[in-house]
C-alpha cells in the first residue's frame, strides 16, 4: 500500500515500512544537493509514527528518487488520509455527524474530494445520493460529458457522475435504495442488495440483483448489463433508435425501459406522452409521473 501526501510517502510491505521525508525539493533540485535515505524499519504493527533514521552509507539524487516514485505511482490506492470519510456510510458511522445534508467525502480511488447529499434517516441512514429528481429545476437531457462527471446542486436536484459512482463501487460491495413520491402523495421504494457499474471502457454498465420490495415493484432489473446512453452516446439494446432521445433522458437503456428516471419532469399528475417522462413502471403503470424520485448507495 502507497499513500502519498504532500512531501512525504510511506511504502508497507507486510511487516517492512520505508518512510522518507522530502524537503525543499526545488531547492535541491537546483542547487545538486543530496539526501539521505531513511533506512528500512521494521513494524510489525503498522505504519510507523516516527522519526526518520539516516543511512550514512548512502546518498540518493533527486533524479532517482523521480524515478522511484514514478515507478511506484501505480501501487497508489488513495491520495488521502485514512480516516477521511470514502462515502456517507463512513459519515454516518461517527454519532457526530448523522443529520442528512450535503457532505464532502474522499472515495477511494478519487483524485478529489466530492461533495454529495447524505440521506441519514432512509432505511438505517448513511446513503450517498447520486441522483435526486424533485422539482424541475435542473435540466436532465445532457450528453455524455455531464453524466460522466456530474451536474446540478446535491442540496436539490442533482446527478452526481458516472465516474464518482464507479469510483465509490470499486472493491466496495455496495446496495441500492430507490426512493421515489408520486403527486397523489403516495410513497414506495425499491431496495437492491448489490449494485456496481463498470469502468468508462465498459461503458459505465450496469450490475444490480438482490431487488427487495418496498412496494415500488422491480423495474430495474429490466436494465442489468445495460451500459448508459446519452442523447450523444448511444450505447442502448435498441436498433431502430437512440433510448435517450426517443426518452428525453440518459440512462441504461435497455429497449428501452421499465424506468425513466432521468426523464422528462412534469408537474401533472398524468401524462400523454408517457414515452418520455420521468416513471417506474411497475409503480401504477408509465402513466404515473413521478413527483420525487432519488437513487442512492451504501458500503456493506
Amino acid at each position: 500500500m502507497l499513500l502519498l501526501y504532500s512531501c512525504k510517502f510511506i511504502i508497507k510491505y507486510k511487516n517492512l515500512t520505508w518512510f522518507s521525508l522530502f524537503k525543499d525539493y526545488s531547492d535541491q533540485k537546483r542547487t545538486g544537493s543530496k539526501f539521505q535515505a531513511a533506512r528500512l524499519i521494521r513494524d510489525p504493527d503498522g505504519l510507523t509514527s516516527g522519526f526518520l533514521k539516516p543511512h550514512s552509507s548512502r546518498t540518493l539524487t533527486m533524479k532517482l528518487v523521480s524515478v522511484v516514485i514514478l515507478l511506484l505511482a501505480p501501487m497508489l490506492t488513495s491520495c488521502y488520509p485514512p480516516d477521511l470519510p470514502k462515502d456517507c456510510s463512513d459519515i454516518h458511522n461517527n454519532p457526530n455527524t448523522r443529520k442528512s445534508g450535503v457532505y464532502t467525502i474522499y472515495p477511494i480511488s478519487s483524485t478529489s474530494p466530492v461533495q454529495v447529499y447524505c440521506d441519514m434517516d432512509s432505511e438505517g441512514g448513511g446513503w450517498t445520493v447520486f441522483q435526486t429528481r424533485m422539482d424541475g429545476t435542473v435540466n436532465f437531457y445532457r450528453g455524455w460529458d455531464h453524466y460522466k462527471t456530474g451536474f446540478g446542486n446535491p442540496a436539490g436536484e442533482y446527478w452526481l457522475g458516472l465516474e464518482n459512482i464507479y469510483q465509490l463501487t470499486l472493491n466496495r460491495p455496495s446496495e441500492l435504495l430507490v426512493q421515489m413520491e408520486n403527486f397523489g402523495g403516495n410513497k414506495a421504494f425499491a431496495l437492491y442488495t448489490s449494485f456496481f457499474i463498470d469502468a468508462e471502457c465498459n461503458g459505465y454498465r450496469l450490475n444490480v440483483s438482490g431487488f427487495i420490495n418496498g412496494g415500488a415493484g422491480d423495474a430495474l432489473t429490466y436494465h442489468n448489463g445495460q451500459k448508459f446512453t446519452t442523447i450523444d452516446k448511444d450505447q442502448d439494446s435498441s436498433p431502430y433508435w437512440n433510448c435517450a432521445i426517443q426518452s428525453l433522458g440518459a440512462f441504461w437503456y435497455n429497449y428501452c425501459y421499465n424506468t425513466n428516471p432521468n426523464g422528462l419532469y412534469r408537474w401533472e399528475a398524468n401524462s400523454p406522452i408517457y414515452n418520455s417522462v420521468m416513471n417506474w413502471q411497475t409503480w401504477y403503470g408509465y402513466n404515473n409521473l413521478l413527483k420525487f424520485i432519488s437513487m442512492s448507495i451504501r458500503s456493506v
